[in-house]
């Protein structure tokens, strides 16, 4: 399966994410947002391109953090997913999303907040963060393993 992993958009509509982002959204399995889409328009305009898991994150509406959860665990063939948006400085952040999950047996963990890409395995985990949406996004592939690409979001 290929799911298309954003964060971090801080954008009014699908219009404000760079076209590259959205046409490899398009052709996605499943989209994966990991929070701060700021307006409920951006979630709505992800829904019409294909099934959509998210997470509210702390720049988001009201509304999107009425109708979002915190954090999300679900599962794609035999690997455990978590989201979670994330929070406080850069440094450390695997280890404070890491202990979102403690009670969760999870294979990839998806976040954000950070605005820095990261698609490292730490402890048999894959912390996978796609960095801010105007520079960058993910696509993570789920088979036999878990495994991520960072992408550029720049034509």
């Amino acid at each position: 399966m290929r799911i298309g992993v954003l964060s971090d958009t801080h954008a009014h509509s699908l219009e404000d994410i760079p076209r590259k982002v959205i046409d490899s959204l398009s052709s996605a399995d499943m989209i994966v947002h990991a929070g701060d889409f700021t307006k409920v328009e951006v979630l709505d305009g992800l829904k019409k391109l294909g099934r959509v898991k998210a997470v509210q994150g702390n720049m988001d509406s009201a509304e999107l953090k009425s109708i979002l959860p915190a954090k999300e665990v679900f599962e794609v063939g035999d690997k455990r997913i978590g989201i979670t948006h994330g929070s406080g400085s850069p440094w450390g952040i695997e280890r404070r999303v890491r202990g979102i999950f403690d009670r969760d047996r999870v294979d990839v963990i998806i976040y954000g907040h950070s605005h820095e890409s990261q698609n490292k395995v730490i402890d048999g985990i894959l912390f996978f963060n796609p960095g801010k949406a105007e520079n960058s996004f993910g696509i993570l592939t789920i088979g036999e393993d878990a495994r991520g690409e960072i992408v550029s979001s720049r034509e």
